[in-house]
């Protein structure tokens, strides 16, 4: 009922933009703000230090200004209008990671810390990933969600920690369901791990460990954006479709 009630203030009240803050009205973001999400070629993007294990990552963004804004009002504020544009962001980022091999491709989401779920209300990552596969579908890219992924145990909030510490919190906290372990093994698909943002890789690197022992061999990943912002600037872009 909680995350009910976010998407119906969401739809009902007046808001500024979730990027600038300026303006009002049910668009969630401002012209301005949107192309911002959208402007930017895909890259792939690698962390500094690259933690072992991480598949290729590629962001539709930097996590900076306008998007971070918008990144933000989405995970902490429970502004669920903007799972749509976020989403298509990361959509651009699949099918980037994914290539054109005419496979299907199944995003796989990193999952949300239980307490974390509570908290907002959502599993943001899902919401997007959700969003993502619909969009990739519409291009006529046979995409599905598969959020088979869960924790194993409890992990510390990764705000404030260091890339090392990052990499302890997380490791060994990911499994995959015993049914989903057999749909990732699946012929004729392509994984594609995906988060809202990457920072140092260690989560999404842990998934990557995870999938691979329920028997897949993996695949690349991708995100909606990519920090700190050198990390980014340094990638190698892709073209957008």
């Amino acid at each position: 009922m909680r995350g009910t009630g976010r998407e119906l203030a969401g739809l009902v009240l007046p808001a500024g933009c979730a990027g600038c803050g300026a303006g009002r009205g049910a668009g969630a973001l401002c012209a301005e703000c949107a192309a911002e999400l959208t402007a930017g070629a895909v890259r792939r993007v690698v962390p500094r230090p690259r933690p072992p294990g991480l598949p290729a990552v590629f962001a539709a963004g930097a996590y900076a200004g306008a998007v971070r804004g918008a990144l933000l009002a989405h995970k902490e504020r429970g502004a669920l209008r903007l799972a749509r544009p976020l989403g298509a962001a990361l959509a651009a980022g699949v099918r980037a990671a994914a290539g054109d091999r005419g496979e299907r491709v199944v995003l796989v989401p990193v999952p949300s810390a239980r307490g974390a779920v509570v908290r907002r209300g959502h599993d943001p990552v899902r919401r997007l990933a959700l969003v993502a596969a619909e969009r990739l579908r519409r291009s006529g890219i046979r995409a599905e969600l598969l959020p088979v992924l869960r924790q194993r145990r409890a992990v510390a909030d990764q705000a404030g920690l260091n890339a090392a510490a990052r990499r302890r919190n997380v490791s060994g906290a990911l499994e995959a369901v015993r049914a989903g372990a057999l749909l990732l093994r699946a012929p004729g698909c392509r994984v594609v791990l995906v988060d809202d943002v990457m920072t140092t890789g260690a989560s999404l690197a842990e998934a990557a460990r995870a999938v691979r022992a329920a028997g897949c061999p993996g695949g690349p990943a991708a995100a909606v954006v990519a920090a700190p912002r050198d990390a980014f600037e340094a990638g190698r872009a892709c073209s957008r479709p």
